[in-house]
């Protein structure tokens, strides 16, 4: 029987027939998606892509987003669409 954590179906299954003849099963690494802009969907630029969560982890703060407002979260043309709606009252 496997493992608990590799009894969910979300994991990609491949079987591999070792040096001694055996089939054992592999199981795949599911990779981190791509982050997109919350307004908008396009893709951001300056936070890294298709690492594991663990290796998010060890990155430090800087690394993981730009830093200016609304960094990480949003592309930088719907930021200054933002920034000039609440200057200018409209928000």
């Amino acid at each position: 029987m496997p493992r608990p954590m590799y009894r969910s179906r979300s994991l990609k299954r491949k079987k591999v027939r070792t040096p001694s003849g055996k089939v054992v099963t592999h199981y795949r690494e599911k990779r981190t998606g791509t982050p997109h802009c919350g307004e908008c969907g396009a893709i951001l630029g300056g936070v890294p892509r298709g690492l594991r969560s663990y290796e998010m982890r060890r990155l430090p703060k800087t690394k993981k987003r730009p830093e200016r407002k609304f960094g990480g979260v949003l592309c930088p043309t719907c930021t200054s669409d933002l920034i000039k709606k609440e200057v200018r009252g409209q928000l």
